[in-house]
């Protein structure tokens, strides 16, 4: 059996190679992200999720210009489902970083020093305890009593599950005193393996659904609509958390952690205070050990700075705090047939190959399907029909197929050949230079990419209009009524004097299509990032939509700037010149986390007259809110500003100095221009501070810049 697939090969990728790979890689992530965490019901092992984030995490690493900030190493889970209030936390619940080897470990502790700039021989305190395989809830508690529960979601806004939650014994309805005048008691909603065992074979004498794990089970008693449902699963609780709060519950992970079972909690167990990586690994391979005797599944450990001070001083990332890891275990793999092998177009044109298998148990897991990247990746592997091939779950998501067994392959298999025109419109799919993605060039002509775009479109995390799914979508887009965004707004008023023409549709009641286009009036007013978000452009998701929505502020400045950027881009790129040429192009690139990677994507959406046309329609039929900052960012000396640090920092490594001024509503940018307000510069200052002195921008110290933010 061979060995399975290396991170460490993108060491011999190039760069259009990797950048191939990555955007096959987002798409999939994300597309099972929405299975696991919107509909509970994943594609693949939790191993095979987790092999593929870290195969985009290594490729990000290698080549930093491809990661974005929606990129799916930079986000959290998916958007809250329909069928529930929506509740915004007041602090997001975010995800982990995951370690899989003990050198990430180290490298984690690492880069704790160095981000706090300590030296090496001073101790750091840890709180270690079990990852529990579960749903993430949020419990709000005003004056000891249970007031809101609700789910992860998108770390920004979850599902309001209160009464689904009051049947859960685990989760006291009113906290043991002294408590604090508000408190979010926040943790992991779980299912014993005996109480799974028991719930399926209940289910299987009812004839109704068998769950595929206890995280699944958990999930789904969690969320049903009749909370008289989730009363009859058997579901607990673990606390090991806490979001927005009056007071400090203590000075440290651990007093806090205690606090909360003072509260009336049940606290994962069994958990360990460890002051080097030595002690942490320690405790990772006990728990290992011991993990097949636990009561409940884990896909790992945790490990939390001890220190809350220290965890403040931290902070976050896009989507994870820099002060915990998730040390997971290894995937486990299984071997089955491939009986085929399947092409998907997605919405940007790519032709994605998916193997189509006999169905194997993987860790608990049925698995049919796993994606096969591109076709690089079938001829590395080289993976035919007919072969015995290995599959592979990690962190119990996702699947993947990391090789074949040899001498199993059927003497007739023979290579792969991929199509060179789109299965669904027939137009030629052609691989530019540099790329490893193989792209339909039908564009808009193309029913699979038409109806993707449409489809993202009205998705959770863009206009999220409630009644419009992909078979409506699919119907539509068939009949004329939509074939552009616009076209949804419009759907009403073309359709008012003849509404018995859908209602008369199958599936189509008066109530449902009342319904439709009342879903659609209430989403004529949208946030700005959402709404550069659902226009698809390629490399735009959340996370880099709300970067542009912050620096643009309204949609008319950014549709005009970036017209401007791309007539400025085909100039540049017309007399073949390497530098960045134009203000507005320039100003695009200068974005903290936005390289000339998705620059070059914007621009090319604005180049485009269709798409610009397309846009037009779409601004008069609905209003972007302006982007407002956050009450916090807008009373500093340095809101609005845009700054530059450079040279090496004494008081605070660059990432904590950099987090810290975007925190107070300053512009990070990564090089010098006439807009630059203040450079910082630390010891060994070089080109960007003489950029600044020829250009006659401020120069501070790090001296004069804490005294400047400090007010």
């Amino acid at each position: 059996m061979p060995a399975p697939h290396h991170l460490n090969d993108v060491d011999m990728l190039s760069f259009e190679e990797a950048a191939g790979e990555h955007a096959a890689l987002v798409a999939e992530i994300r597309h099972h992200r929405e299975l696991y965490y919107t509909k509970d019901a994943p594609a693949l092992l939790d191993a095979d999720y987790d092999r593929l984030e870290q195969r985009l995490i290594a490729l990000e690493t290698r080549f930093p210009d491809l990661m974005t900030v929606d990129s799916p190493t930079q986000t959290v889970g998916a958007a809250p489902a329909s069928g529930f209030g929506k509740v915004k936390h007041a602090v997001p619940m975010l995800s982990l970083s995951n370690a899989f080897e003990d050198d990430d470990v180290a490298d984690f502790v690492g880069r704790i020093r160095r981000f706090l700039n300590l030296p090496d021989d001073t101790a750091i305190s840890f709180v270690a305890e079990p990852k529990i395989d579960g749903l993430s809830l949020s419990l709000r508690y005003e004056k000891g009593l249970l007031v809101q529960a609700a789910t992860r979601g998108d770390g920004a806004e979850g599902e309001d599950v209160t009464a689904n939650v009051r049947t859960i014994r685990d989760i006291p309805h009113e906290l043991t005193a002294p408590y604090p005048e508000f408190v979010e008691v926040r943790g992991e909603v779980y299912m014993t393996r005996a109480d799974f065992m028991d719930l399926n074979r209940t289910q299987a004498e009812k004839g109704d659904k068998i769950f595929a794990n206890p995280r699944n089970a958990a999930a789904g008693s969690l969320r049903q609509l009749d909370s008289s449902i989730t009363a009859s699963r058997p579901l607990r609780f673990f606390a090991y958390a806490w979001g927005d709060l009056s007071e400090p519950l203590g000075a440290t992970q651990s007093e806090s952690r205690q606090r909360l079972g003072m509260f009336g909690f049940i606290l994962s167990a069994p958990s360990r205070l460890c002051t080097s990586v030595d002690d942490l690994l320690d405790y990772y391979r006990e728990i290992g050990r011991r993990r097949s005797e636990l009561p409940f599944d884990i896909d790992g450990v945790v490990y939390k700075v001890d220190s809350l001070t220290l965890q403040e001083r931290l902070g976050f990332i896009s989507r994870s705090p820099r002060w915990a890891t998730a040390h997971k275990y290894p995937a486990e793999q299984s071997t089955t047939r491939l009986n085929a092998i399947s092409i998907q177009v997605g919405r940007t044109g790519a032709l994605t190959p998916v193997a189509e298998l006999e169905p194997v148990n993987v860790g608990g897991v049925v698995v049919s399907r796993a994606t096969l990247h591109n076709k690089d990746e079938i001829e590395r592997k080289d993976i035919r029909v007919g072969d015995l091939v290995i599959v592979q779950r990690a962190g119990d998501v996702i699947p993947q197929i990391v090789g074949h067994v040899p001498e199993h392959r059927p003497a007739d298999a023979v290579p792969f050949v991929f199509p060179d025109c789109c299965p669904e419109c027939g137009s030629m799919a052609v691989r530019e230079e540099g790329e490893v993605v193989t792209r339909c060039t039908g564009g808009l002509v193309c029913p699979a990419q038409a109806v993707e775009r449409l489809r993202h479109f009205v998705s959770r995390n863009a206009f999220d209009i409630e009644g419009l799914g992909i078979e409506r979508i699919q119907l539509f887009y068939e009949q004329g009524r939509i074939k552009q965004p616009a076209d949804i707004f419009t759907l009403e008023a073309r359709e008012d004097q003849r509404l018995d023409r859908l209602i008369n549709m199958t599936g189509f009641g008066k109530k449902s299509v009342e319904k439709l286009f009342t879903a659609i009036a209430a989403r004529r007013t949208i946030a700005l990032d959402r709404f550069i978000f659902a226009l698809g452009i390629r490399q735009i998701g959340e996370a880099t939509a709300k970067l542009l929505a912050k620096a643009y502020r309204t949609a008319e400045y950014w549709r005009d700037r970036m017209v401007i950027a791309a007539a400025e881009r085909a100039e540049n790129r017309a007399e073949k010149k390497p530098e960045l040429v134009g203000e507005a192009y320039a100003e695009l690139c200068a974005i903290e986390q936005i390289g000339m990677s998705v620059a070059d994507d914007l621009t090319d959406f604005f180049r485009e007259q269709h798409n610009l046309d397309a846009l037009a329609a779409l601004l008069a039929q609905v209003s972007p809110q302006q982007y407002v900052p956050p009450a916090a960012a807008t009373t500093s000396p340095v809101a609005g500003k845009t700054v530059v640090f450079t040279g090496t920092l004494v008081t605070m490594g660059r990432s904590e100095a950099k987090a810290k001024a975007e925190a107070l509503g300053a512009k990070v940018a990564g090089s010098v221009s006439g807009k630059t307000d203040y450079v910082i510069v630390g010891a060994d200052a070089g080109s960007k501070a003489a950029k600044a002195q020829e250009l006659g921008v401020k120069i501070l110290s790090e001296e004069e810049w804490a005294s400047l933010i400090a007010g």
